[in-house]
């Protein structure tokens, strides 16, 4: 089965089990200051399994693309990516382990043809010291289901990473895994947890490939999470039902919850039987696309020789996902990311005999015409993706020459490569550090580590300074136009939920001095009749001169008042609620948000406007409207 195939069967078995599906949210997070791209399914529905109330409902499911930066180093070996797809379905204080470990097992199995002799699971052992138990509960669910198929499943104390490669299997199938093994949180290890932080014991399944024998370098016996190759995770239960409490310890959430994560390109792994990743679907057809061009096999290369392949298969999909998005390559944030994968897409293509850009329009249009049935976006902006990274390379290949005459020079001089010449070789010639130092390894030039890392950790604390005054809350441009906007964006927002319904939320809004710009999820085009009433709304409430206030509330009560957030937003315990209108009669919007707004709608003054409605994405709309 192909990726769409295996999406499908999920979405669709879960649909029969009273899940509803929802669309992707984007690469991008909306006003989230911990981090550049959505790097987890969870990440969107975190508001909701802290008790917010989801307007499709209890049970959720969806493909949820992702990208994590922090990987882009590994890939080059058979199993990393930094762009994948996340299967997630979620229960928001609805079915817990027994529903959600049996439907899993089924999907596998019997859906997907799987055979449980092949898979293996993994249980949190519990914390004592934090009053987290065993999580005995989900090994007898376990056993009963291997049961059924005939498997008699031992269950093994496995203690720390480091004591499994020292005892091994044991003929284990389920196996107890303390530390920060099979607990997840954003921060992973219980202990680190801040205070308001939710969290909770996890069931991970592993795939068994037989053919791939242990590689004693990775300790003396083997186990699921060894590194070997051997064994491969393919899906993460979480049962989130705890959170951190000022004391240390862990209370209940007030609601128990289920957050599914299950990788698609590592499922599509398995049921080819193979370790490596790029073998499978698209990634296998891009690479076919690499050998034609260069004249060079794949298959028949060394693992060293392999690095390239994956390397531009990885990085130029995850490239044409976040240009879907709207990412342009650039010299900060998301489009710094974006230049650094397709600059270092770029040099490895050199490495397979690549010298020119005619390869790389080939792998955008593969990529855009197997996402485009999913991912609208893709579609819509296929051509947009494919010139902005031929301009990008060949602006890389203009000073890849010079670049490389200059390397060439530090090396013979110093003995060293320093820091101060890996990040001059950047700012001048546009070389991402990781190929200043491949290349000096290839050239047996020392690079010093020790100094590259201090100046990584102050350009790091730099950049994190500059994130949080970026990433503040509220409104970057003050100026009095973009607060005007700011706040006829809460009353559009209404206004929406009272034509098209309460499952109207931002999933995304932009703000200039110029206009507003507004995301929103719906699964169809508004008439001319429904926008001509939605701004016949804002402009009433415009004319009727509300005032405009603002709150602290905590949370919880934010949310059990009705206030309105931000599909995606990360909020702590005590939020600012803007509330327009009059307490007596009823408040006609209540928000969360950073602020600023106008006093009173009165301000606003001129006439509400909107001249763009159109489909960004598959399910979601976006609104561009002024103010005139």
């Amino acid at each position: 089965m192909d990726l769409e195939q295996i999406r499908n069967r999920y979405l669709k078995f879960f649909e029969r089990q009273g899940h509803v599906i929802i669309p992707s949210a984007s690469l991008i997070p909306e006003n989230d200051p911990t981090t550049l791209f959505t790097g987890a399914g969870m990440q969107p529905i975190l508001p909701y399994l802290l008790g917010a109330v989801h307007p499709e409902g209890k049970r959720l499911v969806n493909s949820q693309k992702c990208f994590r930066a922090e990987d882009m180093d590994e890939v080059g070996d058979n199993r990393h990516t930094t762009f994948f797809e996340m299967l997630g379905n979620w229960s928001l204080g609805d079915y817990f382990k027994n529903e959600q470990l049996e439907w899993f097992f089924t999907f596998l199995t019997d859906d997907l043809g799987l055979s449980p002799e092949r898979l293996f699971v993994t249980v949190f052992a519990g914390e004592s010291k934090l009053n987290l138990p065993k999580d005995t509960d989900s090994v007898t669910i376990w056993k009963e289901l291997f049961k059924k198929k005939g498997i008699e499943a031992k269950d093994i104390e496995i203690g720390t990473v480091e004591n499994g490669s020292e005892v091994g299997m044991q003929g284990g199938r389920i196996f107890y895994y303390g530390g920060k093994k099979n607990w997840w949180s954003r921060v992973r290890a219980p202990e680190n947890m801040p205070v308001g932080e939710p969290g909770g014991p996890d069931s991970e399944v592993f795939f068994e490939f037989k053919d791939v024998a242990h590689d004693p370098k990775y300790g003396k016996e083997c186990h699921p999470n060894c590194d070997c190759g051997r064994f491969l995770e393919i899906g993460n239960s979480v049962f989130m039902q705890y959170i951190k409490k000022p004391d240390g310890q862990f209370g209940q959430l007030p609601q128990r919850n289920v957050d599914f994560g299950g990788g698609l390109e590592r499922i599509a792994t398995v049921l080819a039987n193979t370790p490596d990743i790029f073998k499978v679907d698209v990634l296998a057809k891009s690479i076919s696309i690499l050998e034609k061009r260069s004249g060079t096999s794949y298959e028949k290369s060394s693992d060293d020789l392999k690095r390239p392949f994956r390397i531009i298969a990885d990085h130029i999909r995850a490239a044409v996902f976040m240009g879907a998005d709207g990412v342009v390559p650039g010299n900060k944030d998301r489009g710094y990311i974006l230049r650094r994968l397709v600059r270092r897409a770029l040099f490895n293509a050199k490495r397979i005999g690549l010298t020119d850009t005619e390869w790389l329009p080939a792998l955008v249009d593969l990529y855009a015409d197997t996402y485009r049935d999913f991912y609208a976006e893709i579609d819509e902006h296929q051509e947009e993706i494919r010139s902005m990274l031929i301009d990008e390379a060949e602006k890389f290949y203009k000073t890849l020459e010079a670049g490389l005459k200059q390397f060439e020079r530090l090396a013979r001089k110093e003995n060293t490569l320093t820091a101060a010449d890996i990040f001059d070789l950047y700012q001048s010639y546009g070389f991402p550090e990781e190929l200043s130092i491949e290349l000096a390894q290839e050239r047996n030039v020392p690079v010093d580590r020790k100094e590259l890392a201090v100046h990584k950790e102050k350009h790091r604390e730099l950049s994190r300074v500059a994130s949080e005054v970026k990433f503040k809350g509220g409104l970057v441009d003050t100026s009095e136009m973009s607060v005007k906007y700011h706040t006829a964006t809460h009353l559009l927002n209404q206004a929406l939920r009272q034509v098209l319904g309460m499952h109207i939320y931002q999933k995304g809004s932009n703000i200039t001095p110029e206009r507003l710009r507004f995301d929103f999820p719906h699964d169809k085009k508004m008439s001319p009749e429904e926008i001509a009433t939605v701004e016949e709304i804002v402009n009433q409430k415009i004319k009727e001169g509300l005032p405009v206030g603002n709150t602290s509330m905590n949370l919880k009560d934010a949310y059990v008042a009705g206030v309105v957030g931000v599909f995606g937003e990360r909020y702590p315990e005590v939020v600012t609620v803007y509330r327009i209108g009059n307490p007596e009669v009823g408040f006609f919007s209540q928000e969360i948000c950073g602020g600023p707004h106008v006093k009173n709608t009165s301000e606003l003054g001129q006439k509400f406007k909107i001249i763009k409605e159109e489909a960004i994405s598959q399910g979601v709309r976006r609104i561009k409207a002024v103010l005139v």
